[in-house]
């Protein structure tokens, strides 16, 4: 990728590193609505204000975001869906093909006698990059070739998560990722040809009835320090270079302690909470 345009992709994760993975709003806006449409529609995100959306949401929104910011700059980003062992479709990413590189496809790789459609459905770039902001991966990672043509993994060394791409066959990759001296964990896997809009909006949709919707779940990344904070059920989690520590936060000190975290408005937490609250 020449330097102009890694730097339009660098620049374009930069902004949004600041995001809060959340899913209050999401579970507000359902609450609002009454269904899946309409809460998704309502999402700011889908209007991809990137003046005024700096706000928080889940992978599909900053996927969404970053997908029509990379589409609007010429870019032609692929929708990818992440499978977690038996769960399917729970997570999403971008797969950003280098427009510079040479485009091959899966067939060339193998033989020149053997057509494209037989090992995969559509035209691949031989360098392409994985942008997982739903994951707090703000860095284009610059995807592996499977063995005999590339070396099949790569090594990142992110703070304070590293990330491994394991590419086990040109159609799919893994997401491995780790830190602190703890081994390295199989987090999603990818079919990298990636689906349609249509399709990812229909996943978008079932994501409102997952089971994490019936608990808050907040996730940021301080990139200048190396910190993640995590929350999940009552408990916070820090992560650093050096390890984890995990607390309780009370009840009582939920709202104003969540809000000094993550960036949040304490109204849009006391909200989403309220509404949970009705729920159990």
């Amino acid at each position: 990728m020449t330097p102009e345009n890694m730097k339009k992709v660098v620049d374009l994760c930069n902004q949004i590193s600041n995001i809060t993975y959340e899913n209050l709003t999401k579970i507000i806006r359902l609450e609002q609505t009454g269904s899946a449409t309409g809460a998704r529609k309502l999402d700011d995100s889908d209007q991809n204000d990137i003046d005024s959306w700096m706000g928080g949401g889940t992978c599909f929104s900053m996927t969404w975001h970053l997908y029509q910011a990379l589409t609007d700059m010429g870019f032609k980003p692929r929708l990818v869906m992440g499978h977690k062992r038996k769960e399917r479709n729970i997570h999403c990413a971008l797969i950003l093909p280098d427009p510079d590189d040479s485009v091959v496809t899966p067939g060339q790789l193998f033989s020149t006698n053997v057509t494209p459609t037989s090992v995969l459905g559509s035209v691949l770039s031989s360098n392409s990059y994985l942008l997982d902001p739903g994951y707090l991966i703000f860095d284009p990672l610059q995807m592996p070739l499977p063995q005999p043509f590339g070396t099949g993994e790569a090594f990142f060394p992110l703070s304070p998560n590293c990330v491994r791409l394991v590419r086990p066959t040109l159609e799919s990759m893994e997401l491995w990722t780790g830190g602190a001296g703890a081994p390295m964990k199989l987090r999603f896997e990818y079919p990298v040809e990636g689906v349609s809009v249509e399709e990812f909006k229909h996943h978008w949709n079932e994501s409102f009835y997952r089971e994490m919707m019936t608990y808050p779940v907040l996730n940021r990344l301080d990139r200048e320090k190396g910190i993640q904070y995590y929350y999940q059920k009552g408990n916070l989690v820090v992560r650093s270079s050096t390890g984890s520590q995990m607390k309780r936060i009370e009840p009582a000190d939920r709202v104003q302690t969540l809000s000094d975290i993550f960036k949040l408005s304490p109204a849009i937490i006391e909200q989403a909470l309220q509404i949970l609250e009705k729920k159990h």
